[in-house]
């Protein structure tokens, strides 16, 4: 796994890339934004990993801007920000997953294993169908009736597994396995709030409703 790690505090910065090594991953690591997103667009990375907070560009800027240009590569944020509105902000800003600091490591290594696993989880040229709706996981790109639909990273995410499971009930704690990583709070309302705007986005001005809550269960991508 090649990783790129966007952190300016050099002791957390130097205690992540020696962890990352031991398992034998490569790791390049920026200390500044600017840095950071320059190293993420003009190379091949598996993952990045940064900070929120950080000099030059944040953390929340530079993860726009790769979702804008390499919507493809997934990004993790370790930040010591752990509201829910930190989360949210991250996650509208095109982020893949969320670490508050402190982390055991162990969740860290296993957080990046999930994404990457994801990442290869829609092969190259693909594109799902379900009624008029159609989901290209290559090109990121979601049309209705030949409408293209503008969604966030997680939002895509989301839909991805609705998809990919149509016709499939998943339950809250599987879709936050799934889309959010492991040991995701399971205590909060984010994936309900997320059904929501995915609703918004996909089900909303069409007489076919896709999203589909099953009472107690979860939720489920069903074909009409």
């Amino acid at each position: 796994m090649n990783i790129l790690l966007v952190e300016d505090e050099l002791k957390v910065a130097d205690f992540i890339r020696k962890g990352l090594k031991e398992q034998l991953y490569d790791v390049t690591v920026a200390y500044d934004g600017l840095t950071g997103e320059r190293l993420a667009l003009e190379n091949d990375y598996d993952v990045v990993v940064m900070d929120v907070i950080l000099p030059q560009r944040n953390g929340l800027e530079v993860c726009k801007e790769l979702r804008r240009l390499k919507p493809e590569l997934p990004v993790l944020l370790l930040t010591a920000l752990g509201t829910m509105q930190d989360k949210m902000a991250g996650f509208d800003c095109g982020a893949d997953d969320y670490l508050v600091k402190p982390f055991h490591f162990e969740e860290l290594i296993a957080r990046l294993r999930v994404l990457t696993r994801r990442k290869t989880l829609i092969a190259p040229g693909t594109i799902y169908r379900v009624a008029d709706l159609e989901v290209d996981g290559y090109k990121k790109k979601v049309t209705r009736n030949k409408k293209e639909i503008q969604l966030t990273a997680k939002e895509f995410a989301l839909l991805e597994v609705l998809v990919i499971h149509k016709n499939r009930v998943l339950s809250r704690t599987k879709i936050a396995e799934m889309v959010w990583g492991i040991d995701f709070n399971r205590g909060t309302n984010l994936i309900d709030v997320y059904i929501n705007y995915l609703r918004s986005k996909i089900d909303k001005g069409f007489e076919q409703q896709l999203i589909h809550t099953v009472i107690g269960m979860g939720y489920t991508l069903k074909e009409p």
